[in-house]
């Protein structure tokens, strides 16, 4: 494929330093000059005036839950701002009340702390998911064939972390919903790259904010359905209890509010800029990346999907095989050629992903392609 026009401006908008190439957006985001500028208004706020300040945040959350929800398609009443989807997924599995011998539902693309979550409360059944599988399809084949009868939940990436792959999608969420398996989907991906996260209604959803959708760190929203919302509870007692979900969920007396109050401003910034125009050309610039990766010995593209903004490829045999083995190559990767990309670790062998912002341009992939070369070559 040809390489992508650069996005108009797009790096302008971030402070990102200069001396390395950024292809890692999805792990921890970045947080746009706009954004960061209100940002640091509202902590002002909270610096010279306390009092006022946090007297006023539990209307201000709701007010900044209900324009995240306008641009989420959630319902403002169903929805609670949280700082990440492992705190989301916590909260959602305690509502449920597990008993020690339900069966939670994962794969084995799961984000660990998110599996950790639900392994600490009942039994986790993890389902195998090779990597290559061709299609959604065979996903959904393969998650309901792990169903036992004691399945209670089934609690699914929306788009698995490492491997970059729809995996809760609605026809597989109808199946289970039909099976009287509750649905609980880590969305972390999905704010700002899907232009309807919340597609297939799952008994929860959560994402994070501070990745595609552009906002500060501990940023996320929980989306809970109707029958569900009551027995969600608040993580610490709090000055909103007589108020219920989401507001006993949302304020916690004295914590750190201004990422939840300025994350709207990331939302609204992508929809300025054209919503469907930033998720396009993520997109394609990282289906370019990928290509190029292709084309180094070893490098195996594994199945993509054209809305996501991530790629990811299998690395020749034998590297990655463990969290630590991937680490180290990671940060190989960073200081000796200058690239963050996220490995991820795999039995017999892990994977390279590679990510598409506005602030990237073709020439990070191409650089990134001949530098990762050679340095293959002497493993």
């Amino acid at each position: 494929m040809s390489a992508p026009a650069v996005f108009p401006g797009g790096s302008e908008l971030f402070r990102l330093s200069a001396g390395v190439a950024h292809l890692n957006h999805g792990s921890f985001g970045a947080v746009p000059v706009p954004v960061a500028r209100v940002h640091r208004s509202i902590a002002e706020e909270a610096a010279v005036d306390p009092d006022r300040f946090f007297l006023g945040v539990p209307d201000r959350l709701a007010e900044a839950r209900g324009r995240i929800a306008a641009r989420l398609g959630a319902d403002p009443e169903g929805a609670a701002l949280v700082t990440n989807a492992t705190e989301a997924a916590g909260l959602a599995l305690d509502a449920l009340r597990l008993a020690p011998d339900d069966e939670v539902l994962v794969t084995d693309h799961g984000y660990g702390t998110v599996v950790a979550a639900a392994a600490r409360r009942a039994r986790v059944v993890t389902v195998p998911l090779g990597p290559d599988l061709p299609d959604e399809e065979a996903v959904r084949k393969a998650v309901l064939a792990g169903l036992t009868p004691r399945t209670r939940v089934a609690l699914l990436d929306h788009i698995s972390s490492p491997t970059a792959r729809f995996i809760a999608t609605p026809a597989l969420l109808a199946d289970l919903a039909e099976r009287g398996v509750t649905t609980v989907v880590d969305g972390a991906h999905a704010p700002g790259m899907l232009a309807d996260p919340l597609a297939g209604a799952p008994d929860f959803w959560f994402g994070n904010l501070h990745k595609w959708g552009y906002a500060p760190p501990g940023s996320a929203v929980l989306a809970v359905a109707t029958a569900h919302r009551e027995r969600v509870p608040a993580p610490v007692p709090s000055w909103e209890d007589d108020r219920g979900f989401p507001r006993s969920v949302e304020y916690r007396a004295t914590a750190d509010y201004t990422g939840l109050l300025a994350a709207p401003e990331g939302l609204d910034l992508i929809e300025s800029l054209g919503a469907d125009r930033v998720r396009a050309h993520n997109s394609a610039l990282a289906a370019y990346g990928a290509e190029l990766l292709a084309g180094l010995p070893g490098l195996t593209p594994l199945p993509a999907d054209e809305r996501l903004a991530m790629r990811a490829l299998r690395l020749p045999r034998g590297l990655a095989r463990t969290p630590a083995e991937a680490a180290s190559l990671r940060e190989e990767i960073a200081a000796r050629l200058g690239f963050r990309v996220l490995i991820w670790a795999w039995p017999g062998g892990g994977g390279i992903r590679v990510c598409g912002q506005i602030y990237n341009t073709p020439g990070e992939y191409e650089r990134l392609a001949t530098a990762l070369r050679p340095l293959l070559d002497g493993r």
